[in-house]
């Protein structure tokens, strides 16, 4: 992978993804790089479910429209039309869980930032393969029945991201970056 591969990164959004089938061989490649993070004391506090096939559907009904018209009695039909397809806009979907454990060494915010930094990871990968791909959380992240789905321990562990991979469907826009000058100073 090329130094310039990370000064061009781009997401490329959900909404403009195809869902066409990715090879297995190359979720499997997306996965072992995601894995590969820092992590102070080999502790992996941080778990990994791959969505994919009837499943997206099946947490798009059952959940997320499920929770949403719960939670929004009054919405109109086309934000049930949105909230009814939000996994489905990908033809894979990995969430990665934040699930710190007690150590006494090692703090839980090093545990938390190891779990940011596989989904980066993933993110960066699946783009290195050509792949559209994008990191969300969206309300559903913070949704009790979505954690309890994927085996959450209540006010415990916390969804870190959606990692969102498809097919690109246009290259994404370049978006305003910051400016090093104001947030790098050197001592």
């Amino acid at each position: 992978m090329e130094s310039d591969f990370f000064l061009n990164r781009r997401s490329v959004l959900a909404k403009k993804m195809s869902a066409k089938k990715i090879p297995e061989g190359d979720i499997k490649k997306i996965l072992a790089a995601g894995i590969r993070v820092p992590d102070h004391g080999a502790l992996n506090p941080w778990s990994i479910k791959v969505i994919q096939g009837d499943k997206l559907k099946f947490i798009d009904q059952e959940i997320i429209l499920s929770e949403f018209k719960k939670e929004n009695p009054q919405a109109n039909e086309n934000q049930l039309q949105i909230e009814s397809k939000r996994l489905q806009r990908a033809s894979v979907v990995i969430v990665v869980l934040s699930t710190p454990i007690e150590h006494p060494k090692i703090p839980e915010w090093e545990m938390i930032l190891s779990s940011g930094a596989v989904c980066m990871n993933l993110l960066s990968c699946a783009q290195s393969l050509g792949y559209a791909s994008q990191w969300l959380t969206e309300w559903y992240a913070y949704n009790n029945k979505m954690l309890e789905y994927f085996g959450a321990r209540k006010n415990k562990d916390k969804i870190s991201g959606f990692i969102y991979i498809g097919h690109k469907i246009e290259e994404p826009n370049e978006r305003k970056r910051p400016d090093p000058d104001k947030i790098i100073s050197y001592l």
